[in-house]
């Protein structure tokens, strides 16, 4: 089994930055050109990359699209866009512009019947994120709870999602590893595949990561690269 990583791009007001445990008053500006920062990455052999409109995913407005576009256009490497959406409309947008695969969070958990539909029409290409405090779900850019992790990724399951990317509100920003035993759970609890998103800190820990779970088969990673624990050649060279 393969295993890939998506080096993270997460852009708030134009800027690349990364928050702790996804609150907006804790954040750390990584670099002010995320199109540069998407570059670096494409450069150093990023096989996909993972970009979210903060903007979006905390207001519902969209500021950050074409900065999103221009990383597709820019670095040719499969983006794996997230944050904010909340149409039909929007998917469209975000396939339009290039997105590889689209991510929908909030409007999952508010309107099931959305993932549904979308499925119904990109197949795999659509991801559902769930983003959990515990078991308990949390929606508008981790503000609110919504419902139960277990019984969402059941009803998502039916419904034919390919994909879940899991993230684990505690761990992220953290560096203090992801949290294997939960993650174990969630692949345990589908038949999709499983992006784990939160906590990496080390060549370790993507290690724990490729030996837990046949179905948890990538991993974002975000303030380890930023913060130079390890080279993203280093981390490529780990989990291959």
């Amino acid at each position: 089994m393969s295993f890939t990583l998506y080096p993270a791009v997460d852009i708030r007001d134009g800027k690349a930055v990364r928050l702790v445990q996804g609150r907006a008053d804790a954040e750390t500006v990584e670099r002010t050109d995320p199109l540069a920062a998407a570059r670096d990455w494409a450069d150093q052999g990023a096989e996909w990359l993972h970009v979210v409109d903060l903007d979006a995913a905390f207001s519902g407005e969209p500021r950050n699209r074409h900065i999103i576009a221009a990383i597709v256009d820019v670095t040719g490497v499969p983006v794996q866009a997230s944050g904010g959406i909340r149409s039909m409309a929007e998917v469209e947008e975000s396939f339009g512009y290039g997105a590889s695969r689209v991510v929908i969070g909030t409007m999952a958990l508010e309107e099931p019947s959305f993932v549904a539909a979308a499925v119904a029409e990109h197949g795999d290409r659509i991801a559902v994120g769930l983003d959990a405090e515990g078991t308990t779900l949390k929606a508008r850019g981790w503000t609110r709870p919504s419902g139960d992790l277990y019984q969402a990724l059941r009803r998502f399951t039916l419904m034919g999602v390919a994909r879940f990317v899991y993230t684990d509100i505690k761990r992220d920003g953290m560096l203090r590893g992801p949290n294997i035993a939960r993650l174990t759970e969630v692949a345990q609890a589908t038949s999709a595949r499983v992006t784990a998103s939160g906590g990496v800190s080390s060549l370790d820990d993507l290690r724990a990561l490729v030996e837990s779970h046949e179905r948890i088969d990538a991993a974002i990673i975000g303030k380890a690269l930023y913060a130079g624990r390890f080279t993203l050649a280093e981390a490529l060279e780990t989990v291959r």
